[in-house]
C-alpha cells in the first residue's frame, strides 16, 4: 500500500482547501442595516460567489439580491422586505436577501467556478412569513379560512454550466401546505440547509418561485427568501503527467456505481481519492469492463484517476 501511494503521488499534486464559505460578513454594514445595489455595482461578491443586482435609481427599488443584517421579526408590509424572519443571519449577523423576479442569479468564481458546491442555509424574510401566515392587502392567507387549502411557495434552483441550463434542479419548500394533517403544515422560520451537491459541475445558479396564490399579474405571494453560509469546493489538481479528460463518467452523482466512458479500460488502472487526498479504492480494469462499485463509500467528493500509457485523466464525482 505505501509502494501504491508514493506513486500516486509522484505523478498526481492535490490541493485540498476543503471549502470555502461566504458569510456575507465581509460588508461590514452594522446591525440593522442594509446594502440594496444603489452603488451601481451591478451585485455583491463574497467567497466564490458573486450575487447579482439590478436596481433603479429613479424607483429606489431593487431586485435580485441584497445584504442585510436587519432584526425586524414582527413589522409586516414590504417596507420590512431586507429582514430574515429568523431576526439574525444563521449563526451570524449579516446574511443575504434575495428578492426573484423572474430569474435571480448566482455566479461561482475564482478557483470553484465550472466545480462542485457544497450548498447554504435558508430562511423566509419576516415579509413573506407574515403574509403568508397572516394574509395581507396583496396575498392571501395560506391555507385559507379553514386552513385546508393546498398553499405552497416552492423556491427552484438549477445550474448552468458552460452556458448550458442544466436539467437537473434542486426544489425547496419555503411554505407547504399540502397535507391531509393540517398540523404538518409549516412555513420555514429558522435557518434550513439546502445540498446542492447533486446538481454537479456549475458555473452560475439561478433561483425562481412559484406559489399557488396568483393573479394576471403573477405571483402575489412575496418572491423573497434569505441565504446565508453559501459553501464552494475548493478542489485543484496540478500536476506535469495528468493529461485533460477524455472519458465520461456516469451517472455523477452516484449511489450504487460509476461507469467509464470515452477509453479503453482493458489493461488499465484506477484510483479513488477522497477530499482528504487519502486513497480510498483501486484496481486494475481486468477486462473491457467499465464498471466500479462504489457502494460502499460514505457520501462525499472524490476523484478517479485514470492510468493509461500516456498519462492519468481525472475526474470528479459525488457519491451520495
Amino acid at each position: 500500500m505505501k509502494h501504491t501511494l508514493t506513486m500516486i503521488f509522484a505523478m498526481m499534486t492535490l490541493s485540498l482547501a476543503a471549502q470555502t464559505t461566504a458569510d456575507f460578513e465581509n460588508f461590514n454594514i452594522g446591525v440593522d442595516s442594509f446594502l440594496n445595489g444603489s452603488d451601481g455595482n451591478g451585485g455583491f461578491q463574497n467567497g466564490n460567489i458573486f450575487l447579482t443586482n439590478s436596481f433603479n435609481p429613479a424607483w429606489g427599488a431593487w431586485s435580485g439580491w441584497g445584504i442585510s443584517s436587519m432584526t425586524d421579526t414582527l413589522t409586516p408590509g414590504y417596507l420590512n422586505d431586507f429582514s430574515a424572519v429568523t431576526g439574525s443571519g444563521h449563526n451570524s449577523t449579516t446574511y443575504a436577501t434575495a428578492y426573484v423576479s423572474g430569474n435571480s442569479k448566482l455566479e461561482i468564481q475564482g478557483v470553484a467556478k465550472g466545480g462542485l458546491i457544497g450548498g447554504f442555509y435558508i430562511t423566509n424574510t419576516t415579509y413573506a412569513y407574515l403574509s403568508m401566515r397572516d394574509g395581507d392587502g396583496f396575498a392571501k392567507k395560506f391555507g385559507g379560512l379553514t386552513g385546508d387549502d393546498a398553499d405552497y411557495l416552492l423556491l427552484t434552483i438549477k445550474k448552468y454550466k458552460d452556458g448550458v441550463l442544466g436539467s437537473d434542479s434542486i426544489d425547496f419548500y419555503l411554505a407547504d401546505f399540502r397535507f391531509s394533517d393540517n398540523s404538518q403544515d409549516y412555513i420555514v422560520k429558522d435557518w434550513q440547509y439546502v445540498n446542492l451537491t447533486n446538481l454537479g459541475d456549475v458555473d452560475s445558479l439561478v433561483f425562481s418561485m412559484r406559489s399557488t396564490d396568483n393573479s394576471t399579474f403573477g405571483m402575489n405571494t412575496p418572491a423573497y427568501f434569505c441565504m446565508d453560509d453559501f459553501t464552494t469546493e475548493d478542489f485543484t489538481i496540478s500536476t506535469t503527467n495528468i493529461q485533460t479528460p477524455t472519458f465520461q463518467l456516469f451517472p455523477n452523482p452516484t449511489t450504487d456505481f460509476i461507469a467509464i466512458e470515452g477509453i479503453e479500460t482493458r489493461n488499465t488502472r484506477y484510483s479513488i481519492i477522497d477530499l482528504n487526498g487519502r486513497l480510498v479504492q483501486n484496481a486494475n480494469f481486468s477486462t473491457s469492463e467499465n464498471r466500479i462499485d462504489v457502494s460502499h463509500l460514505p457520501k462525499g467528493i472524490y476523484v478517479i484517476s485514470i492510468e493509461t500509457e500516456n498519462g492519468k485523466m481525472s475526474k470528479k464525482f459525488v457519491k451520495n
